[in-house]
């Protein structure tokens, strides 16, 4: 079958398009307002897009034509933090995906600790082994959307945390103690199952 994404209702086209592009890692991003508090979301449509110099992405959805928290947050002080979802933090992360007034502190409602960062203002979050201090550099509103749309960030690493026991020799991840969560469709997330390894020609 085939499918064109203009005739398709919007619940089609999301139900495809995220059952298809799996796993996806989880960027649960904190940010703070302006006002100082704290915010902590996660976001699937999330990754690295370079690494000279190191910068990474996520995309926020506009319901009702307005912005979430954490869009408003990062357009307003340009700062976020991106903390990577391990096995252990799942229901916690779950518990940051509701929808909550502006003024609740997510950490607080997940029962992670906030930790400060060493040269941004947005806390991170403790209990991750892996979190990246950013920088906005770039934003980008979807265009012609039916919805509300979404917005691209693109943020640069300006500062990198990880647990020593995530850490291998050459600055290499052991895999077997990050043991990070990714998204699929629906409720549904995976862990690292079998690994196997290609050599390049």
């Amino acid at each position: 079958m085939q499918f064109d994404p203009n005739e398709l209702e919007h619940t089609a086209v999301y139900k495809l398009l995220t059952g298809a592009i799996i796993p996806r890692p989880i960027g649960w991003v904190s940010s703070i307002s302006e006002n100082g508090i704290n915010n902590l979301a996660p976001f699937s449509y999330f990754n690295a897009v370079g690494d000279d110099p190191p910068h990474v992405m996520f995309s926020t959805g506009r319901g009702n034509d307005s912005n979430k928290d954490t869009l408003n947050n990062v357009l307003a002080t340009k700062q976020f933090v991106v903390n990577m979802v391990t096995e252990e933090l799942t229901e916690q992360m779950n518990a940051t995906a509701q929808a909550v007034h502006s003024d609740v502190d997510e950490f607080e409602l997940a029962g992670v600790t906030p930790t400060p960062s060493e040269k941004i203002k947005p806390m991170r979050v403790k209990e991750s082994p892996i979190a990246f201090e950013c920088e906005l550099v770039h934003h980008y509103f979807l265009e012609d959307h039916k919805y509300g749309g979404a917005c691209v960030i693109i943020g640069r690493i300006v500062m990198m945390h990880f647990n020593d026991e995530v850490l291998s020799e050459n600055y290499r991840i052991n895999m077997e103690n990050y043991r990070p969560v990714s998204r699929l469709a629906g409720s549904h997330y995976s862990k690292i199952g079998e690994l196997f390894s290609v050599k390049r020609n």
